[in-house]
């Protein structure tokens, strides 16, 4: 029997060992463990990279989504446009603020919010709209910013899962979190792009917002002891920026390698002729899909599940309860039936194993394990 983990952090740790400890030593010896110049390094890189005015570190990604709002003003009575489909921070930055969650249904085809539901949700007290680009794609947001920016609305990009990925627009690629006001990125390890701990990064092109979330991640100051008003103590630290530095190097290649195991994965599905039993993630034309899960739809989900760890394969579910019907947020009123797309994308939504580093033949174990269960 092989065993196949849903992800493996330690092959990609081999792979980039030697570079990730010269970095450390760098800290080390520097010993500036907060912000500083490795920091300010890496915003500058990732600002590069992505194409845009300014990349701003912070302590998560939810720190990310959280200080986003902040910047915004959004406060108790405001409402905010997002997916139901998405992990819990997402949702739970809005109501940290005492803003209100106003869901839209999903496509059941790319899992992303669908953007042509988003205007009729749209009321005088909607202050912003969270598009989340779930599990590696980005959601078509070159045919909503548009609209909001008529209405005032400011679009909020949760690219936690997407780094690398881009869309077509207007024969311009543009990058995941180029697009809206702001984008807000995790670095959590498992991320395409990820550190060896929690950090976030925020991207804008508004000089006064820039400057405003480097003061509110820091308890509202840009000069020692001095706080203009209330922030939050979210600051990302030297070490993870310097492991950052090192991965960022690396992330378009992997990205590439994601590809490649995602079209196999495609392949073995056809091959092995399960395709009525299994649907795979479709890519949107004009986008570039990275792949941070590989999230099938499959009939006997549960059944499959425990086939499959039977026989040495990690899986995963992203995610088993839609954010409405989730206990923290019973006093909104939403109830079972009122975004069944998403309702039925938790029942048999599957991430098979993804990463850089999965072999072929790995690959073809997952899928010949997945075929004998549907064919017993």
């Amino acid at each position: 029997m092989m065993h196949v983990p849903a992800f493996d952090l330690k092959r990609n740790y081999e792979s980039v060992k030697s570079e990730i400890k010269e970095a450390l030593d760098r800290v080390l010896d520097s010993q500036k463990f907060i912000l500083g110049d490795e920091v300010e390094k890496f915003e500058n890189e990732i600002a590069s990279y992505l194409k845009v005015a300014y990349a701003i570190g912070c302590g998560s990604g939810t720190d990310a989504l959280l200080l986003s709002l902040l910047a915004l003003d959004v406060r108790d009575g405001d409402e905010v446009i997002t997916t139901p489909y998405t992990f819990f921070a997402t949702a739970s930055s809005i109501v940290r603020l005492r803003a209100r969650p106003v869901f839209v249904d999903i496509d059941p085809l790319t899992y992303n919010i669908d953007i042509n539901k988003i205007e009729e949700r749209i009321t005088s007290r909607t202050k912003a709209v969270i598009v989340v680009h779930l599990f590696g794609q980005m959601a078509p947001i070159e045919k909503l910013e548009p609209l909001l920016s008529d209405k005032g609305v400011h679009l909020i990009e949760d690219c936690a899962q997407s780094f690398g990925s881009w869309r077509k627009a207007n024969g311009e690629i543009k990058r995941s979190g180029t697009i809206g006001t702001f984008g807000c990125f995790s670095f959590y390890p498992t991320k395409n792009l990820g550190g060896y701990g929690d950090g976030g990064l925020m991207t804008t092109d508004i000089d006064a917002l820039a400057k405003r979330i480097r003061k509110l991640r820091a308890h509202g100051s840009l000069n020692d002891y001095i706080h203009e008003e209330l922030g939050m103590n979210s600051r990302l630290d030297a070490i993870q920026a310097a492991i950052l530095r090192c991965k960022l190097r690396h992330v378009d290649e992997w990205n590439k390698k994601r590809r490649i195991i995602a079209e196999r994965y495609h392949l073995l599905f056809e091959t092995h002729e399960i395709t009525e039993f299994v649907k795979y993630p479709r890519e949107m034309e004009g986008g570039y899909h990275v792949f941070n899960q590989y999230v099938i739809r499959c009939k006997k989900r549960d059944a499959l599940i425990e086939h499959l760890n039977e026989h040495g394969v990690g899986t995963r579910i992203y995610y088993p309860l839609p954010l409405h019907l989730q206990p923290a947020f019973d006093s909104f009123g939403y109830k079972k039936g009122d975004f069944p797309e998403a309702e039925k994308l938790s029942q048999d939504c599957l991430a098979l194993p993804m990463y850089p580093e999965l072999m072929p033949e790995e690959q073809e174990y997952v899928v010949e394990t997945m075929a004998r269960f549907y064919r017993q």
